[in-house]
């Protein structure tokens, strides 16, 4: 009964064999083995995008920084919305990797920014002057941290008013495939369609051992991101290992499978919560998190059963007979009796 984070779970068994099968001989080193350069073509094929550079890394963090970094110098400005993950919860490595760029919040309910949210941001703190910075990147999360998906339709508007003001756009897709799989449209539809330039693929959360990819749409860039990884210490020297990772993932589909079960038992969990005295659901549920705010008689039962979830936001404090908001997020290896047991235990 762990809701605590899709982070939590194992390795799906797919992988941990294409692992294993990838851990014979010796290869290249460095990316130029024929795993790794196999996965990339995987991924300009799923993208639609024959021409894109295609670049691996092990965590999230490494992805967005160095994503953002090819995006805004040391002087720019980066909007994002204040929940997003490189705003709450990276250290401050996109400041760091862009050297000094500074981030610029972009308010919006359920973790999505609007057009308008957006033009408004860009009026009141988008002053290009050098009292005030460049105005130099979008990041958008999808899914957000509320698990809430962009449409291609809200993607695209959201891109035109960033590329409008000369802004690149960039997108944290962590759980990337949790949002295809819940909109059910293509990769490249959601990306550079609509007007991504860089996306954060991340296959980690979704049944992965550790492997994001970063997708250029641009070719032109590829070189500068290459120095920047080395430079950043993120190169890995034995990369078939993630290049296995994200072949596997990647075959038959299994990325879009495991994503449509966790989203699933999202949906289940939230269905069953919904019915239980003085619970509510705080945020319709798109991917593969539920946010709900219970009794605390509720809070402390489930804590006493063992079922591990986040209160919602983390700064909250759970106070004697109050409601307490809490965040519950589905794996691909969260199983129907997992879900049952916890809401048996609830009920």
């Amino acid at each position: 009964m762990n809701f605590a984070s899709d982070n939590a779970g194992g390795v799906h068994p797919r992988i941990m064999a294409a692992l294993a099968a990838a851990n014979e001989g010796h290869v290249p080193s460095y990316g130029q083995d024929s795993v790794t350069l196999a996965a990339q073509d995987r991924l300009r094929g799923l993208f639609d995008a024959p021409d894109a550079a295609v670049h691996f890394v092990t965590t999230g963090t490494a992805a967005n920084a160095l994503a953002l970094s090819m995006l805004s110098p040391g002087w720019g400005k980066i909007f994002c919305h204040p929940d997003a993950h490189v705003q709450t919860s990276e250290t401050g490595a996109p400041e760091f990797f862009t050297a000094g760029a500074k981030l610029v919040p972009v308010p919006g309910t359920g973790g999505k920014m609007t057009p308008e949210s957006l033009s408004e941001a860009l009026h009141v703190h988008g002053r290009d002057a050098v009292h005030a910075g460049e105005n130099a990147a979008l990041t958008l999360t999808n899914a957000t941290e509320w698990g809430t998906v962009y449409s291609p339709a809200e993607v695209e508007a959201l891109t035109a008013v960033a590329h409008a003001k000369g802004l690149g756009v960039h997108m944290d897709g962590a759980r990337f495939a949790n949002a295809l799989a819940a909109l059910d449209v293509s990769p490249a539809d959601l990306t550079w369609r609509a007007g991504v330039d860089i996306l954060s693929l991340g296959g980690t959360k979704n049944g992965c051992m550790a492997v994001e990819a970063v997708l250029i749409f641009d070719p032109a860039r590829s070189e500068e991101f290459e120095f920047r990884r080395k430079r950043a210490g993120a190169l890995i020297s034995k990369h078939r290992y993630l290049g296995a990772q994200m072949l596997a993932w990647l075959e038959g589909d299994l990325w879009l499978d495991l994503a449509r079960h966790a989203n699933a038992m999202a949906s289940e969990l939230a269905l069953g919560l919904a019915r239980l005295p003085g619970v509510s659901i705080d945020q319709r549920v798109e991917s593969n998190a539920v946010f709900a705010t219970i009794p605390a008689e509720l809070h402390d039962r489930a804590r006493a059963s063992g079922i591990a979830y986040h209160l919602w936001p983390h700064t909250q404090s759970a106070l004697a007979d109050e409601p307490v908001s809490i965040r519950l997020v589905c794996g691909w290896d969260t199983r129907p009796e997992d879900v049952s047991a916890a809401l048996q235990v609830l009920a």
